[in-house]
Order: structure tokens, then sequence, then C-alpha cells
């Protein structure tokens, strides 16, 4: 592996990635969260964040954010507003040139911007999160920080991330991977030069009851449908692409799409990356293997 490995957590980070998950209303249906979650969310909100964030949009400006969370040596909201309200836009600037040629149209605008939305989201939201979400994600930090060491660099990052492989390319010198709650099972993946920022789903479940868990369902659930099961056959033969997927099964690309998702979802297939290019998919076969146990687990009782 030719690139450096960090495993870090605060809980800024899930402050942005809960604020991610709200603002990605096209991701809402896919989430582990409760369907009704963004709308019980809204009802806390008042009226001018509620309308507010109905207006925001994940794009390259969005993106920024992300890097200032892990630029920022603070780890909370307020510690992080209090940072950023000191920052100059000189300050920004150089902190940010080593990551990315380009930056804010308006970079004052942008700063006040961030500071207004990450108050109001922490008070109205974020500071009122069961602690047992961050709780839950330190401790998935911790044993993947203590689990680095005993396992080879590729087979860390896929079981890390249930099934990601970041190819070794020139402009990745450092890859952070961060867990997030708020939008499983979905990854959120952000590359600036010779940085790549991985919000990866966590697989933390806090549903109480005597069941699988609900990444265990999820896998069991994938598997339940003829393309999927197709899919699956035709990456045994080794990595395609998207088009060539697509060709293979005949289907429209939305759907195909939708298919590949499940399935990355569960984790039954490597989704190989250079940078934030997604370039071929793989067949994940050890998935399978654990889903048998966890089903005979839960039959049998263990």
């Amino acid at each position: 592996m030719d690139y450096h490995i960090d495993i870090e957590f605060k809980p800024l980070n899930e402050a942005i990635s809960s604020l991610h998950t709200y603002i990605c209303r096209k991701s809402h249906k896919k989430l582990d969260l409760s369907p009704s979650w963004a709308q019980e969310t809204r009802i806390k909100l008042t009226p001018d964040l509620a309308e507010w964030l109905d207006q925001l949009s994940i794009d390259q400006e969005w993106k920024y954010a992300f890097l200032l969370v892990h630029l920022c040596p603070e780890t909370d909201v307020p510690a992080f507003v209090n940072w950023l309200s000191k920052q100059g836009m000189g300050e920004l600037y150089e902190r940010m040139s080593p990551y990315s040629s380009n930056f804010p149209v308006d970079m004052s605008a942008f700063k006040e911007k961030i500071l207004k939305l990450f108050t109001m989201w922490q008070e109205q939201y974020f500071e009122h999160i069961s602690p047992r979400i961050l709780s839950s994600l330190e401790e998935v930090a911790a044993e993947r920080k203590n689990a680095k060491s005993a396992t080879p660099a590729w087979q860390f990052i896929d079981e890390t991330t249930n099934g990601l492989i970041f190819e070794p390319i020139a402009s990745l010198s450092k890859l952070v991977m961060i867990p997030q709650y708020h939008f499983q099972p979905i990854n959120v993946i952000s590359h600036f030069n010779q940085l790549t920022l991985c919000y990866y789903s966590a697989r933390v479940d806090l549903s109480e009851g005597d069941f699988l868990s609900a990444h265990d369902y999820r896998i069991l659930r994938s598997l339940g449908e003829k393309s999927r099961l197709k899919i699956l056959r035709y990456l045994h033969q080794g990595p395609r692409t998207f088009i060539e997927i697509h060709r293979h099964l005949k289907l429209s690309k939305g759907i195909t799409h939708d298919h590949i998702t499940k399935l990355r979802s569960a984790g039954l297939i490597h989704a190989h990356f250079e940078g934030e290019n997604l370039t071929v998919y793989s067949l994940r076969a050890g998935t399978l293997d654990r889903l048998q146990h966890a089903i005979m687990d839960y039959i049998t009782g263990k």
C-alpha cells in the first residue's frame, strides 16, 4: 500500500455527518434511520433553519465543509465554531491550499454560512442526540485502531468500510477513515489532492430486540432479487465496470444502479476507487459466508 491510513473520530465528525444526512434528501429512503427521521427532525427545527436547509444541496462548496472539519484541531461543534470564527481569510486560504487549487467563490460568505449553520444545527438538533451514538462510534474507532497493526492494509480497509478498495494512485498519500452513524449504510468519500476522507458506515445498530442486526438483515434482503444474484454471478468472473454490468443485465441504467447500490450497502461487492472516481466492482464472497453463520446463530439462539 503506497499511502498512509488513519482512523479518526471526534463528535464534530458526526455533527457534519448528521447535517449531510438531513441535507441529502434523495438518500433518506436508503438509510438505516427511521423513514420518518427527517420529518421528526424538521419539527424540532425553527422555521428559519428548516427552510434554509431545504434550500441547501450537496455541492462542491459543501465538500469544503468536510475539509474544514478535518483541518480543525477541535473536537466538538462549539469549539469548531470558536476556532473558525478566529480564522482570517488569509489563514483559511493557507490552510486549505495544500488540499485544493479551487476554493469557495466568496470565502468570507462561506465562512459565515458554516458558522451560522453549525451553530444552529448544534443548538436545535445535534446536542440532543442520544449519547449512545457518540459512545458507540468512539468504540468502533478504538477497535479499528487496535486492529490496524494486526491486519494487512487492503484487508483492514475492506473490513472497516464494508467493501471499499482505494487503489494506490499518485494523487493519494493519506486515507482517513471516520466512522459515521447517521448516513448508514452509505459511505461519503471526498478527495483533496493527496488526501482522501472516507466517512464510512460504522454498522452501529442501536435497536433493541432479539433479531439479526440491521446490517445482517440488509444482506439477507438484498439477496432476494433475481437481478442482484445475476450481478454476483457475473462478478464471479472478474471485476466489471458499471456499463458492463448494465449491458449484461439489459436493464435501464437507473434500475441497474439501484441493484448495485443495494449490493454495495450489504457489503456483497467491492467498490474500487481511484480518488473519488469509482472504477469497477468485484465480488466480495466472504460476506455470504459470514451471513450463513449469522443466520445459524440466530436460528440456534447463540
